[in-house]
């Protein structure tokens, strides 16, 4: 089981791999928050309160805190899940009045399915996507097609997008610092989940999306100006690893940091070669 990537009063994320055999015996557990998970590959049965689902790749499991369940694995041998844990504000902010959060599985949904695929991608770090925004996305995709009504968005009004270019510029002045979803709603004065809607409503793009590109900048900056390590320059940034900031930038820029500078001091081929490639 991978460490979640959150802690608390943000969504956190758990890879889990079970290898569990068919004669395995199975045994009781029991749910101590409400998650919404992703079932990625193979299949097992989940049984809970007298019902029983069996779940396959592009199924989604919903957990309600408190509830006992029992997975067995009759059919094949392993699978993978990537699990959401939601706190009770966010899972109140999402769907409490729906009242959905009913421990089940729900079959593959092409609705879920492509969330659920992107969300792996951001635990993989291969999306400019954060992991709770993910999360978040993933959980209210499941509310909506639970409750089979699509929410209609509200007019913005000046406070909130006061709000969300404060928020930005925020995320810009401290991007070199760690900084989740839920420290930027905290610094906003608002829940993780409206402050997910809101920014990206006005901003364009969501609040991880902006991070990385202010990190992204920041970076470019620093590799223009001075001869320090990339390494460093990485870190400085903000970048948690090196090869986290050498994939990010390549994505962005479509050269390495190392050729972006050697290109930031004049050499011309690979401006170029970068001109050619777009023609």
């Amino acid at each position: 089981m991978a460490p979640a990537v959150s802690l608390r009063d943000s969504v956190a994320a758990t890879y889990y791999r079970c290898c569990a055999q068919p004669d395995d015996k199975p045994f009781v557990e029991w749910h101590d928050c409400h998650a919404v998970a992703y079932v990625r590959k193979g299949s097992f049965g989940y049984h809970v309160r007298d019902r029983s689902f069996d779940l396959v790749a592009g199924s989604t499991l919903v957990y309600r805190t408190g509830d006992e369940y029992m997975c067995t694995h009759e059919h094949v041998c392993g699978d993978e899940c990537l699990s959401f844990r939601l706190p009770p504000q966010i899972a109140d902010s999402i769907g409490a009045r729906a009242g959905v959060w009913q421990s089940r599985g729900i079959p593959p949904a092409s609705e879920l399915m492509v969330l659920g695929e992107l969300a792996v991608a951001a635990h993989e770090g291969r999306s400019e996507v954060g992991v709770d925004e993910a999360g978040l996305a993933f959980a209210a995709r499941f509310v909506e097609l639970a409750t089979r009504k699509r929410q209609t968005a509200r007019p913005l009004s000046a406070r909130d997008r006061r709000r969300a270019v404060e928020a930005a510029l925020w995320l810009d002045e401290n991007s070199h610092q760690p900084i989740d979803l839920a420290a930027a709603a905290r610094q906003a004065g608002v829940s993780a989940f409206h402050f997910l809607r809101r920014f990206e409503r006005v901003i364009g793009v969501t609040p991880h999306q902006y991070l990385v590109r202010a990190r992204l900048r920041r970076a470019a900056r620093m590799l223009a100006a001075d001869a320090r390590p990339i390494t460093d320059v990485a870190f400085e940034a903000g970048f948690g690893d090196l090869s986290n900031f050498v994939r990010s930038f390549r994505r962005a820029a479509g050269i390495s940091p190392r050729r972006f500078r050697q290109a930031a001091r004049g050499e011309r081929k690979i401006c170029q070669d970068r001109l050619a490639a777009a023609t």
